[in-house]
């Protein structure tokens, strides 16, 4: 028997669509699972003594310090990193778009955003704490603001890399009207396309930052942990990824519970800032349109 081109191709078709939802479906399930566990675990932990103790407590304690630690750190990378993203992002999209050394950023800053955490840690580790300890001739300097250097090179590339794409997908249409009415290239970039991306722009922004909250390897070589509460940010700096992993490695199964409740608080920022992140865009989309 031999099949005709449309009955191979609905065959194809049928195929391939049972293969994707096989992959979604055991995807989803798996996701599932992760979420069912952590909430099960975290939830028996999630108590008032957890955001108002701290860590040098032990088994008794909670982790005020490292939500303190880490909402510094996190808001310090944040600020270093976002005007730097921005700035390169407009640069690549508006006055870099099809040059070489636009094609050369990308490509370096693709480098960049695929690179392991760990490594960007251990590179802030030899530029900003080795030479500290050196000149302050002391002990290994961890700091605040060496893990919010690391972690706002991890948050870089994703705000480059955004930038650039939603500036390239404002329509030309625009830009070709601004300039035919005499508007200068500056002002059209700031009162026109950065006014049209500027939804795209934020969301990438928050992505980001529910990124560098769950970081852990970067910190561990710069910030390293701090079991008490410290507002200084040139001293070591605790931080909920890192209790988390140290918490893990203790015997006691106390401590494991607070790591759980630490991972269910890191789990719902980041789906709190994703729910965020896609109604700001959706908001704005309908605006524009």
């Amino acid at each position: 028997m031999i099949l005709t081109l449309h009955t191979r191709r609905r065959m194809v078709n049928v195929v391939a669509l049972a293969l994707s939802g096989a992959a979604t479906a055991i995807g989803l399930l798996f996701l599932g699972w992760i979420l069912w566990v952590t909430l099960k675990n975290g939830i028996s932990a999630l108590n008032l003594q957890l955001f108002t103790r701290i860590s040098a407590y032990g088994a008794e304690g909670g982790l005020a310090n490292a939500i303190v630690g880490s909402v510094f750190m996190d808001l310090l990378a944040l600020l270093l990193c976002v005007p730097i993203g921005v700035l390169a992002g407009v640069f690549l999209g508006e006055y870099a778009n099809r040059s070489k050394l636009g094609s050369t950023i990308r490509f370096l800053n693709d480098i960049l955003l695929s690179a392991p955490s760990i490594v960007l840690g251990l590179f802030v580790y030899v530029i900003v704490v080795v030479p500290s300890s050196q000149l302050t001739g002391g002990a290994v300097s961890f700091s605040g603001v060496a893990g919010a250097i690391a972690l706002a090179l991890i948050g870089l590339p994703v705000i480059v890399r955004t930038t650039d794409e939603m500036l390239q997908l404002v329509p030309n249409t625009l830009r070709e009207a601004a300039l035919s009415l005499g508007v200068p290239q500056w002002k059209l970039t700031l009162q026109v396309l950065m006014r049209v991306a500027a939804s795209g722009i934020v969301t990438g922004v928050l992505l980001a930052l529910a990124r560098l909250a769950g970081e852990t390897a970067p910190l561990l070589f710069t910030a390293f942990g701090n079991n008490f509460m410290t507002l200084n940010p040139l001293d070591a700096t605790a931080s909920i990824p890192v209790t988390i992993y140290q918490y893990t490695n203790d015997p006691n199964p106390a401590m494991h519970a607070i790591a759980w409740a630490g991972a269910l608080l890191i789990t719902l920022l980041v789906l709190a800032l994703s729910l965020l992140a896609r109604s700001y865009l959706k908001r704005n989309r309908i605006t524009y349109d």
